[in-house]
């Protein structure tokens, strides 16, 4: 690691940041929102949009792999993923039926999540293991206002006239190139191999290591808790079933604008306590945060206090769950293992991914929203208590060392 190594990474990082932004709004608002108002999708498509990044987590350790067997320099594997991705929004833009706009939102959102271990990978070696948050969470700050503000044009134009999705997915195509040819400029090395040859030898580290072990089950509970109710958001505020009745402007206010302002002021808070704080403790009062954020929105009928007010507090929990979810690893892992770990990570990441949106989705009907709420909420409460159990362990996991270097840019 070299200071100058890092002023470069941090300096695209940003500039990448603002891609990643739109990409966001994307992947969390938009996609699916054309796929309920415009195509008038059933249950299995919008599942299948809902989870197509969880595709890519899921086959992020194969990703991995081939990365290391090839000698590719991770960031610029992670670029190729990029324009891959860009090619097939594309693909989306030209859909004549739905079958396409799913197939070209799926690889699109699967191409970039299956990238993340690879840059998980670059940030512990160019970032600062004590200043690793505070710069993540400043790249962060810009992602969340880009995607606030791509949230906020994105609804306006789609109430202008519904058509114009495939404007909206010409963006998205272009920032996704953009932010490939920002991962490309960032210096990496490629990784290294470790021993064994199994495309999954990773998961080894999931039966060897008790801490990682029981964090990643601890996750699973959340996770699964989480994952299906947030596609349900858009469903709940854009399907007429449920009596909202609310214009696209709005669905695109609750579900992108409100959560990303409260991300942006939230941000740097959370990476300055993830440099200093336990880490089983903040990942407590995040899941917390996300159960109470579901109750508020989903258990408080059509008021609009109430969906507010869930939306800022899932806003609040998302902004640590940011660089917790995307950092953790680096606290608990090798150095020269950081990649293997946050693969097994993001491949757990990606089957609850998977399986999440499906039962949601089919599961909502026969339960009602209220009900699969109170369940979800109920998940993220046994995750609680069991991180609450390794608190004391939190210690342990403390790999960041002070430093008097400094980022100048």
């Amino acid at each position: 690691m070299s200071l100058e190594h890092t002023q470069v990474t941090f300096r695209y990082e940003r500039l990448r940041a603002l891609a990643m932004g739109v990409l966001e709004a994307a992947a969390t608002t938009f996609l699916l929102l054309i796929a309920v108002r415009y195509f008038e999708a059933g249950p299995t498509a919008k599942a299948l949009i809902a989870l197509g990044g969880s595709l890519g987590h899921l086959f992020s350790p194969l990703v991995v792999n081939e990365v290391t067997r090839r000698g590719w320099p991770v960031a610029r594997a992670a670029a190729g993923l990029g324009y891959l991705g860009a090619a097939a929004l594309l693909v989306a833009v030209c859909a004549p039926a739905l079958p396409i706009y799913v197939l070209g939102c799926v690889v699109a959102t699967a191409c970039g999540s299956s990238a993340i271990p690879l840059m998980t990978q670059v940030y512990q070696m160019n970032y600062p293991p004590a200043q690793r948050g505070r710069l993540f969470s400043q790249t962060m700050i810009i992602r969340i206002g880009m995607a606030a503000l791509a949230n906020e044009l994105g609804g306006r134009l789609l109430a202008v006239r519904l058509d114009y999705f495939r404007w909206l997915l010409l963006g998205f195509s272009a920032a996704y190139a953009f932010g490939a040819w920002c991962q490309s400029r960032i210096p990496s090395a490629p990784l290294t191999a470790s021993a064994g040859t199994h495309p999954l030898r990773a998961m080894r580290y999931a039966r060897e290591d008790r801490l990682f072990r029981i964090t990643l089950i601890a996750w699973m509970f959340m996770g699964m808790g989480n994952l299906m109710m947030y596609p349900l958001r858009i469903e709940y505020l854009a399907n007429e079933r449920y009596g909202l009745t609310l214009d696209v402007a709005t669905v695109a206010l609750l579900a992108g604008v409100v959560p990303n302002v409260a991300r942006l002021v939230c941000s740097p808070i959370w990476g300055w306590l993830f440099d200093r704080m336990n880490f089983f403790a903040l990942r407590a009062v995040l899941n917390v945060g996300f159960a109470v954020g579901i109750l508020s929105f989903f258990v408080s009928g059509d008021s609009m206090t109430g969906l507010l007010l869930g939306a800022v507090i899932f806003g609040v929990s998302n902004a640590g769950g940011d660089v917790a979810w995307s950092l953790w690893v680096t606290k608990f892992a090798p150095p020269e293992r950081v990649a293997d770990y946050m693969s097994v990570h993001t491949c757990f990441t990606g089957v609850r991914g998977v399986l999440a949106p499906l039962i949601a989705f089919h599961l909502v009907g026969s339960l009602g929203m209220i009900n699969m709420a109170w369940m979800c909420a109920a998940l993220i409460g046994v995750s609680v208590v069991m991180l609450g159990t390794e608190v004391p362990l939190g210690k342990k996991a403390r790999q960041a060392t002070p430093t008097t270097e400094e980022v100048s840019e």
